[in-house]
């Protein structure tokens, strides 16, 4: 673990980023800033094993940033280009930008707007409630929070988080990790939001078939795509997901309660077009994505209504 004090900024401090400034401002082995649209001066974090509750560096406007050493953006996929802004100021040759975000394909997106700065992709586990803009909940889901992979950028990250209560699991083969990842969310994200109910749902039987076929269908899509899973995949993912408290949320649900436009591009709408080019069918994928876009959309009319 290195001693050397190193500058963070999270950009985006919704749950995933909030907790991530909490627990690394807790440890306080680094400096931590949040850049933020809301003002906010300090973070709560329920955590399992106790409640951080600390002061918090912010900075609301990119012309006040200044190049760090590492930038976690925590945005959704859809709004990466969004913080166009922040990361030309945040960005310098040594800045390393760690990627919190679903999907795949993070360096090719960020491209534009880091610079010469190296994206390190992360895989989020962890289920974290955001009832504040300072004040977040942290719930483990599984046996790490974070995965990442084993190259030099992936084990730096990987010391950045030592000290936090964040278990962190690297692999050679960080795209089977992708996909797996993307398994989960291909149900657990699609199904809360249109049903509007949280992880209870999957206890339902019939909810339990249908997201095994939606998930034979994202296998077979992933296998095309060199993932290596094991023969019983789709019921493994499904019995991950039974593992999740029932009562948690995830972040297409709360962004449907919200009447936010959901992150569906990032995860049905990759299956489904991954699906098309490498000749593999999803047409309950392919429904899923039709019925979120409805609602995405009427989310997007409703704040344009509300303007």
């Amino acid at each position: 673990m290195s001693d050397t004090r190193q500058t963070i900024a999270v950009v985006g401090l919704g749950a995933i980023g909030g907790i991530l400034a909490g627990c690394l401002r807790a440890a306080d082995r680094h400096n931590v800033v949040a850049c933020v649209r809301t003002p906010v001066s300090r973070i709560v974090v329920e955590r399992p094993e106790d409640r951080v509750d600390l002061s918090l560096e912010a900075v609301t406007d990119p012309a006040q940033a200044s190049v760090v050493d590492w930038v976690l953006l925590c945005t959704k996929a859809q709004q990466s280009a969004s913080t166009a802004a922040w990361l030309a100021r945040l960005c310098g040759p040594n800045t390393r930008v760690a990627t919190m975000q679903n999907g795949m394909g993070h360096a090719e997106r960020l491209a534009p707007f880091v610079g010469g700065a190296k994206v390190v992709p992360a895989i989020v586990y962890f289920n974290g409630e955001r009832f504040a803009p300072d004040h977040m909940r942290f719930r483990r889901a599984g046996a790490y929070e974070l995965a990442l992979g084993d190259d030099a950028d992936s084990r730096d990250l990987c010391d950045l988080l030592a000290s936090t209560p964040l278990r962190v699991h690297a692999s050679p083969d960080f795209h089977t990790l992708v996909w797996r990842k993307l398994l989960i969310n291909a149900v657990a994200n699609p199904v809360t939001a249109l049903t509007v109910q949280r992880q209870a749902v999957f206890r339902r039987p019939d909810i339990a078939a249908l997201c095994l076929s939606v998930l034979d269908e994202a296998v077979a899509v992933g296998l095309a795509d060199g993932a290596q899973f094991a023969p019983d995949e789709a019921a493994r993912t499904m019995a991950t997901m039974l593992t999740y408290p029932p009562e948690a949320g995830t972040s297409m649900y709360f962004d449907r309660i919200a009447d936010k436009a959901l992150e569906i591009d990032a995860i049905t709408g990759f299956i489904v077009a991954t699906g098309e080019r490498l000749g593999v069918p999803t047409p309950l994928n392919r429904a899923m994505l039709t019925l979120l876009r409805a609602v995405s959309d009427a989310s997007v009319q409703n704040n344009l209504g509300a303007q």
